[in-house]
């Protein structure tokens, strides 16, 4: 099996990309339109943490599929079910995790607006650093497949408890996909990896700002605020080829998004998989000049 690679960012909804992503005078509304016009894929942020509208969903899938027929979302699951809602203090755990009656409702709601359209590559399931590898939590997991087990789902588990042989068994006989992350190595922090447990491969590049992961006054831009080398991206370059070894699908997300980092970042890899250049943004070309050595025409997209 050789799968279909797709590369993309995390989001898009930045008031600092606009004057270095996005041309200053775009206005908020045509961003997903804008991205498309440059990337297959964007991962959906916004639905962790607060559900998606259907109506949105659906103009968001027109707008995207207008200008690029080959794309795709893929959305993280609402933190209701992932995260304490009080995580700040307390570790996350199946018994600290508490959906509201409605949530599994509205949450399917927004995802089935994108489904419904074809466009919706995979639902990634979260879950912060503090949820171990517990019976407990296993059977919360498959809990929680089992309620979503319509959509092709994705698990990011960050602590390196779940780094087990008999883990990724169980992901493969659950069919849930495992997300490969690149993320700054503290305490039991996982390893980076090239796991592939159902048809979705998933790779996610956080960054490595070391100094402002666990900060606790840290801003979440500056969590994020890191921009790869041209050699730490073709370290990933293998990883992620294995991984489309062994899929139908692979999704690489960059989520190093401060200051359009991550759309730096995933332009880049796009032209080291195609070994070609790309379409890139003019202002974005400004205030990275790196770019201009992987720029086809930069401009904007007709």
């Amino acid at each position: 099996m050789s799968g279909t690679i797709k590369i993309g960012v995390a989001g898009w909804s930045y008031d600092d990309w606009q004057g270095i992503v996005y041309p200053e005078n775009l206005g908020s509304k045509l961003r997903v339109e804008y991205l498309a016009g440059y990337f297959d894929l964007i991962e959906i942020n916004s639905s962790f943490y607060g559900h998606i509208r259907p109506t949105v969903g659906k103009q968001w899938c027109r707008m995207a599929s207008g200008v690029n027929p080959r794309f795709t979302f893929t959305a993280k699951l609402n933190r209701a079910f992932t995260h304490s809602p009080i995580a700040v203090v307390e570790p996350t755990s199946a018994k600290t995790i508490r959906p509201s009656p409605t949530d599994e409702k509205d949450a399917k709601a927004g995802l089935d607006s994108i489904a419904e359209q074809g466009m919706l590559g995979a639902l990634l399931v979260q879950f912060p650093i503090s949820f171990k590898c517990t019976d407990e939590n296993r059977a919360y997991v498959e809990k929680l497949v089992s309620q979503f087990r319509k959509y092709s789902l994705v698990l990011e588990i960050r602590h390196a408890s779940w780094n087990q042989p008999e883990i990724l068994a169980w992901l493969t006989g659950l069919n849930v996909g495992l997300c490969n992350i690149d993320q700054p190595l503290l305490g039991r922090a996982i390893r980076p990896g090239s796991e592939a447990t159902s048809a979705i491969g998933y790779i996610r590049l956080h960054g490595r700002n070391y100094k402002q992961w666990f900060a606790e006054s840290t801003n979440v831009r500056d969590r994020y605020d890191y921009l790869y080398s041209p050699k730490e991206l073709e370290g990933w370059k293998g990883r992620v080829l294995e991984v489309a070894g062994k899929t139908k699908e692979t999704y690489v997300v960059a989520n190093n998004h401060n200051l359009g980092k991550a759309a730096v970042n995933a332009l880049e890899l796009l032209s080291m998989f195609s070994g070609r250049k790309v379409k890139v943004p003019d202002s974005l070309c400004e205030h990275y000049p790196e770019l201009k050595q992987i720029a086809d025409r930069a401009g904007e997209p007709s």
